[in-house]
């Protein structure tokens, strides 16, 4: 595919590290058992144009009851019960940091919004966002790509468990201040798409936001010529977005190919079909009502690959299981010997859905479901017929793409009348600006002017201890003395010690840190460093930590040959190490035993 031939645009989503946003519950993740349960419906409302939104009309066909977990770090906001209480001031401050690092400029004043959500992942039946910035951008090396808007929004709560009729969630999650950043349609290729979510990421972990799994969900928009918008939820793996892209611009092209083929098929109408597999070998069809219908003029179109491994056929089952709750669909273009039909079995559902160079399907489930999943299965027919349907859909694993729902539209918005109008000062606006934080490629530079290798550079950044080298290499510059000392020997004194790194971090304050280090090369050696440090740790006061034995080295090791000679360099060394614990260094000692 020319780099011309694809659009896109990217949506990250990522939670802050403090309280919740329109309340002061903490942002915790509970996995014990909850206080209370509570059960609720939602329904699709209009919205600002008058319209009920098409997402919302989709999830309401689904028909699920919706329970959610609640715990003693909630309140009655989450369950909503109680009205909002004020926007969260340090989630905003974080928010207007991150508009400042994208160059966007910020609204001064906001509405907060309600956009309408009925999948049960918010228990109002919306979520709360308002936006604090627009036209931003950040650079590429292929070209500039503009940032769309910065908003605010509560997190969604946590799916537990989903069964058909039945979803519960947990409200641990739910109003998790989120960070969401919109880009203009200005990527055109997959390298693109990956080399501006990679920059995005870098400019987000330099800002006070959560890390680790669930903590930031992307997605990404994608439209080829002649093709219609579509987002891909959960695209956030480095390693398969470049596949992933390559996947859904294929199966976007495919179903253009094949659109004069779609509009010539009729779906015929819903036959039952129990009395022909009555005695069936085919577990998945005995004892159950089955159904079946005949799709005219479409022989061997069912099988037509969309994506590695997903046929039109998978296609239809995916958006029929959701709203119907089948199970899936059997169909003509498949390989029928692996459900173990008898030859008689296929002739008799043949005849009876006269099929005579066309497709069938089958669906094994109630009448009622039969009926959706029919009704369903034709739409999703006709929608494919006018071309690719403009959709969310789920990034898999293996690079394919999933239908989720249709595409939500601007009938989902309308203003949240329980919250005052958000005024950002520009002393605010201000103040943010003047203290922001370096992003992780400008410390590597910093660090590695020290000449520090790669990993310490990176232990540094993971364990967020660049200020404390900072204010270290004012005493000293032995910088790789200075980097070792606040990561790697804390970390290996843990498992010499039955202290948490967290103590032994206490015992070893800057100010400890500071006055050991600045006698490095003048009173102690480097090699002396992880010594003398876990000599302190194990409660020795800094001045007996530091003074050195007098031990005649050269002495010692021909006394130790003398008294037990043949043995090897390390048998010595071993010897040696054991009887002068914490005097004297392991290197000091294979040099004289080498002399």
């Amino acid at each position: 595919m020319n780099k011309e031939e694809l659009k896109a645009g990217l949506e990250i989503h990522q939670q802050l590290d403090t309280h919740k946003l329109f309340c002061s519950c903490p942002s915790l993740l509970r996995n014990d058992e909850p206080e209370e349960v509570f059960q609720r419906e939602l329904n699709p409302v209009v919205g600002e144009t008058g319209q009920i939104d098409t997402a919302a009309a989709f999830e309401k066909l689904k028909d699920k009851t919706f329970h959610y977990q609640f715990f003693d770090t909630n309140c009655l906001v989450e369950l909503d019960e109680e009205p909002p209480h004020d926007i969260n001031q340090e989630a905003l401050k974080i928010a207007l940091q991150i508009a400042h690092l994208l160059n966007a400029k910020i609204f001064p004043v906001s509405q907060i919004m309600r956009k309408t959500v009925i999948d049960g992942s918010n228990t109002g039946g919306f979520q709360r966002t308002v936006l604090i910035a627009h036209d931003g951008c950040i650079e590429t090396s292929q070209g500039k790509v503009r940032i769309e808007t910065i908003a605010l929004e509560e997190d969604s709560a946590r799916k537990k468990e989903d069964s058909h009729g039945k979803r519960v969630y947990s409200l641990d999650r739910l109003g998790i201040p989120l960070v969401e950043i919109t880009t203009k349609p200005d990527i055109k290729n997959a390298e693109q798409i990956k080399e501006a979510a990679l920059k995005i990421g870098e400019i987000l972990r330099a800002c006070q936001v959560r890390r680790g799994i669930g903590t930031i969900r992307q997605d990404v928009n994608i439209s080829i010529p002649k093709g219609q918008r579509v987002e891909i939820k959960g695209f956030q793996d480095p390693k398969i977005m470049i596949p992933t892209v390559f996947n859904e611009t294929n199966r976007q092209r495919k179903i253009l190919e094949l659109k004069d083929k779609l509009k010539a098929v009729k779906i015929k109408n819903l036959i039952e079909l129990t009395e022909i597999f009555k005695k069936t070998e085919c577990n998945l069809l005995k004892e159950k009502p089955v159904f079946g219908f005949k799709l005219e003029n479409a022989e061997g179109l069912l099988g037509e690959e969309l994506q590695p491994n997903k046929r039109i056929g998978t296609d239809l089952s995916e958006y029929a299981k959701p709203v119907s709750g089948i199970g899936g669909i059997i169909h003509s273009d498949e390989n029928l010997n692996k459900y173990k039909f008898t030859k008689s079995e296929i002739i008799q559902v043949k005849n009876k859905l006269e099929v005579n160079g066309d497709a069938l399907i089958i669906i094994t489930a109630s009448e009622e479901n039969a009926k959706k999943a029919h009704q369903v299965i034709k739409q999703r027919i006709s929608l494919l017929s006018r071309g690719v349907p403009k959709e969310v859909r789920k990034s898999n694993p293996d690079a394919t793409t999933t239908f989720l729902r249709p595409m939500p539209g601007a009938a989902r918005m309308y203003p949240e009348t329980d919250c005052e109008l958000l005024k950002i000062s520009k002393q605010l606006m201000d103040s943010t600006k003047k203290d922001l934080p370096k992003l992780a490629s400008e410390n590597k530079r910093y660090l590695q002017e020290f000449g520090l290798n790669d990993e310490l550079i990176n232990a540094i950044l993971k364990q967020k201890k660049l200020e404390e080298f900072k204010e270290l290499t004012t005493v000293t510059d032995h910088y790789n003395s200075i980097a070792k000392a606040l990561t790697i020997f804390p970390t290996e004194l843990t498992k010499k010690t039955d202290k948490r790194k967290g103590e032994i971090e206490e015992i070893l304050n800057l100010d400890i840190l500071a006055t050991v280090l600045e006698k490095v090369g003048k009173e102690i050696s480097p090699n002396d460093l992880k010594m003398i440090l876990g000599k302190i740790v194990g409660g020795e006061r800094v001045e007996e930590a530091i003074k050195k034995e007098n031990i005649d080295l050269e002495k010692v090791v021909a006394d130790m040959k003398a008294e037990k000679p043949g043995l090897s360099n390390g048998a010595y060394m071993g010897l040696i190490m054991a009887k002068y614990r914490g005097q004297v260094s392991g290197k000091e000692v294979m040099e004289e035993i080498l002399k």
